[in-house]
């Protein structure tokens, strides 16, 4: 399984720019392997390059994330149950996050390691506003790849082993964003409902 998985993207590492470009688009909607492990080989070989190919990254992944909303929107849950037969169960817990937050969900599965394509159809599912669909998902993507490509192009190799420690260390800081952003709507929430009675 992992030599499959090498070949694929060594593929993708074969076309460069293009290869970076297209597994970005693809892996917001339909696609397992995330770019990550192609940004981060690219980036260690060519650091000069690191901030570019995280563009790249950000804005076709951002644009894959666009597929994802139209297949949601046109496919609805059969789509979402074919594609994720041992996953069903995600689209209840999604939607209880759009519930609780709304758009800002959006903002953490593109930051986080939580699968960004469960999000994206799942937009499209529930009809979230697509305008504050796409900005989310291109701060929250920029976000994660620039921090990947900048402490490679800093540190090199040497920071390769604590990568997953610093998108741990800045998830943390996020949930813990949501965590008081929710509370904090919890107790406006009673506040108003308190002055109407």
């Amino acid at each position: 399984m992992k030599e499959y998985l090498y070949d694929i993207l060594g593929y993708f590492e074969s076309l460069k720019e293009v290869g970076l470009a297209l597994l970005a688009f693809i892996e917001s909607s339909v696609f397992p392997i995330p770019p990550d492990f192609l940004l981060i080989a690219m980036s260690l070989t060519f650091p000069q390059k690191a901030l570019l190919f995280a563009l790249i990254c950000t804005i076709f992944s951002t644009l894959g994330g666009t597929l994802g909303y139209a297949i949601g929107i046109f496919g609805g849950r059969p789509v979402f149950y074919w594609l994720f037969k041992k996953k069903a169960h995600y689209l209840e817990k999604v939607e209880n996050l759009y519930d609780k937050y709304g758009c800002w969900a959006v903002l953490a599965a593109a930051f986080t390691p939580i699968p960004y394509k469960v999000f994206t159809i799942a937009s499209g599912i529930f009809r979230m506003n697509f305008i504050n669909f796409t900005v989310m998902s291109f701060i929250g993507r920029g976000a994660r790849f620039f921090i990947v490509a900048t402490c490679l192009m800093l540190f090199g190799e040497t920071i390769k082993a604590y990568l997953e420690l610093v998108i741990i260390a800045v998830t943390l800081v996020i949930i813990a964003f949501f965590v008081v952003l929710y509370k904090q709507r919890k107790r406006i929430g009673s506040v108003s409902v308190s002055q109407t009675e």
